[in-house]
């Protein structure tokens, strides 16, 4: 089985409708596919629809938290989507997004870049608008030569000339959340260093020790010796070990599939889970 646990569709920053990105991951050869849009499980119901014969549906989210001043993001799976006290947390997260961004054009009107929130809409058309949307319209302007050109210090990343902070739930608090919905919680490339700050290890253990299932360590934001120090991190804390692609189509250059889950890892995931189950294909629309 090939396992790809963490994608995004247009309900958030990624550049294929929920419909494409399911017919893509049966084009690329995947058995299970998880669906993970930032904040928001809008995405769902079309993916559903259109999820071809052979492919399963993990139904997710992922979450925006800070711990120390530190952004993370934790990959919800599987669970209750109507769970009241998990809805009204990623409601508030969400409706941070648009004044967020609107901070983060002014900074970059006040270093002289053209933007406005005008083309940050049309890019970020009925998705949630994030990071991602500013930096592409930084791409259009020339500004940048790639999306990821612009998370550093000079725009977009934390801490940066351009960054503006947002609404982050607490992590601890994000455990507490997901797992009140039937969820499972997994933390989101943990050792991206590049993205700016990461966790410590300490940290990580206290999040293991609230509940934290697992982390994502084959990522393409990891290199070989973050995965091999990660991967022993887990052992030691009794942590389930994830990978996947962080698949956002044409904004970023890995394809589907570059990196999976190991099949007995995603089948304690199904184990773990209450809030929902995958969804089998049946043919789609």
């Amino acid at each position: 089985m090939r396992i790809d646990l963490h994608t995004h569709s247009t309900a958030s920053d990624g550049t294929d409708t929920p419909a494409e990105l399911v017919r893509n991951a049966a084009a690329a050869g995947l058995d299970v596919v998880g669906l993970t849009d930032h904040d928001t499980t809008r995405g769902h119901a079309e993916a559903i629809a259109a999820l071809p014969e052979g492919l399963t549906l993990v139904t997710g989210a992922e979450l925006s938290c800070r711990i120390d001043g530190i952004g993370m993001h934790l990959l919800a799976y599987l669970f209750d989507p109507e769970e009241p006290a998990l809805l009204a947390e990623r409601e508030l997260v969400r409706d941070d997004r648009v004044p967020r961004a609107k901070g983060m054009i002014a900074k970059l009107n006040a270093l002289g870049v053209p933007v406005t929130w005008e083309q940050v809409a049309r890019i970020a058309g009925d998705g949630s608008v994030g990071r991602p949307h500013v930096a592409s319209a930084l791409v259009e302007l020339g500004v940048v030569p790639s999306v990821g050109d612009a998370f550093t210090q000079d725009w977009l990343a934390d801490g940066g000339r351009a960054y503006v902070e947002k609404h982050e739930t607490d992590p601890f608090e994000a455990i507490r959340l997901i797992k009140g919905a039937g969820g499972v919680a997994v933390f989101a490339h943990p050792g991206a260093a590049k993205r700016g700050r990461t966790v410590p290890e300490p940290a990580i253990a206290e999040l293991a020790a609230a509940g934290l299932d697992g982390i994502e360590v084959d990522h393409m934001d990891h290199d070989p010796d973050t995965r091999a120090r990660l991967r022993g991190l887990a052992k030691e804390l009794g942590l389930l070990v994830t990978g996947s692609s962080d698949y956002h189509g044409s904004r970023k250059t890995v394809a589907l599939g570059e990196y999976v889950t190991d099949p007995e890892v995603y089948g304690e995931i199904t184990r773990r889970a209450t809030g929902a189950f995958p969804v089998p294909g049946t043919g789609g629309a």
